[in-house]
């Protein structure tokens, strides 16, 4: 069980490669809202997702309660709570399951059966790891320890978001010969938003690089008037060449992770895209603010390149994302577009 965050649940894919080598007979059903879901509904090693409700107020008891009913008919053996927030803690406990693994957390250790430790400040340990001390709290557990070249993140692509794109591009006048760069210009809040004259830049220098290359724009549906002032900027800069800038509007997440595994890089800050990107043999630089590389790199083969932008040395870093205590997000605000660039043209192997 995870319930929500694209990237959080990119990161559990790891456990469920695992969790089949462990128990090949096993059926292995994944709860997960709607948003999230298409990471997790191709899933090869799945047999079933399950789709939580995500609603508000009394509907959202309603829905619950409608919710633990199904999972307790299920009669699940073992119930693995990834998320460890206060709804899944509660449908963990209600599936009735005879073994319920989740974090120790003050007010729902009660809930499970076994528990792992979960460190209450954010240090540098990976997502991926921190999320493994669950399976090695099932008894018997013999998957191995974690190892990101056994066991990498992964979205299954679906033929049809492919062959969308695909169409997509024609239409938006890229062909074979071109070299795609995914830029994602969006975050989930404010903490995690390079500056858009950052990403103008970056655009049109990796797009000026090379006459084959195109860099194509992406964002969440909540920033797209800001990618469409990214992409005018990056045009103004590029001059003749602005046609280089491609901006294809909005796309599912099944699209977002076909038009990756089209590309030669992506670009992009500590988000759902970054983590998707993960999920491809594309090479990645990632833009760090307030959170840690060590601790949301793309865990996948080292062979793949992969690089991170931040600064170490800040006493702020990393932080919880509600206050910014300087006041100024410098985090984000002194990381400069050259280090950007020059990072995505060391990924792009001089091409």
């Amino acid at each position: 069980m995870r319930l929500r965050l694209i990237g959080d649940v990119v990161f559990t894919t790891p456990l469920i490669r695992a969790l089949r080598r462990a128990y090949p007979d096993a059926r292995i059903a994944y709860l997960v809202e709607e948003e999230a879901a298409p990471v997790v509904q191709h899933n090869p090693h799945l047999d079933e997702v399950i789709i939580a409700p995500r609603t508000r107020g009394v509907r959202r008891i309603a829905d619950d309660l409608a919710l633990a009913r199904r999972l307790r008919r299920e009669r699940f053996t073992l119930v693995l709570d990834l998320h460890g927030g206060p709804r899944s803690a509660w449908l963990t406990w209600a599936s009735g399951a005879p073994e319920r693994i989740g974090y120790d957390v003050k007010g729902r250790r009660w809930m499970y059966t076994r528990i792992a430790r979960r460190a209450r400040e954010l240090r540098p340990r990976h997502s991926v790891l921190n999320q493994w001390d669950l399976l090695e709290a099932i008894p018997g557990w013999s998957g191995g320890r974690a190892d990101e070249t056994r066991d990498p993140v992964e979205m299954a692509l679906e033929a049809t978001a492919d062959a969308r794109m695909e169409a997509r591009l024609a239409r938006a006048g890229v062909t074979g010969r071109d070299d795609l760069v995914v830029l994602h210009v969006s975050a989930g809040n404010p903490f995690r938003r390079w500056p858009e004259g950052c990403f103008a830049e970056t655009a049109a220098a990796l797009a000026a690089a090379h006459p084959r290359r195109r860099v194509v724009l992406s964002s969440g549906p909540s920033d797209r008037d800001a990618a469409t002032r990214i992409a005018t900027d990056a045009r103004v800069r590029l001059g003749a060449d602005a046609g280089r800038i491609i901006d294809l509007g909005e796309f599912d997440l099944q699209e977002l992770r076909a038009l990756i595994g089209r590309s030669r890089l992506f670009v992009g800050g500590d988000t759902g895209p970054l983590h998707i990107a993960a999920s491809t043999m594309t090479p990645v630089v990632g833009i760090y603010g307030p959170t840690l590389a060590a601790r949301s790199a793309p865990w996948r083969p080292s062979t793949i390149p992969t690089f991170a932008v931040e600064q170490p040395d800040l006493p702020c870093r990393p932080c919880d994302q509600r206050v910014c205590a300087p006041g100024d997000f410098r985090c984000l605000t002194q990381l400069t577009a050259a280090s950007v660039i020059a990072a995505a043209e060391q990924a792009l192997g001089g091409m």
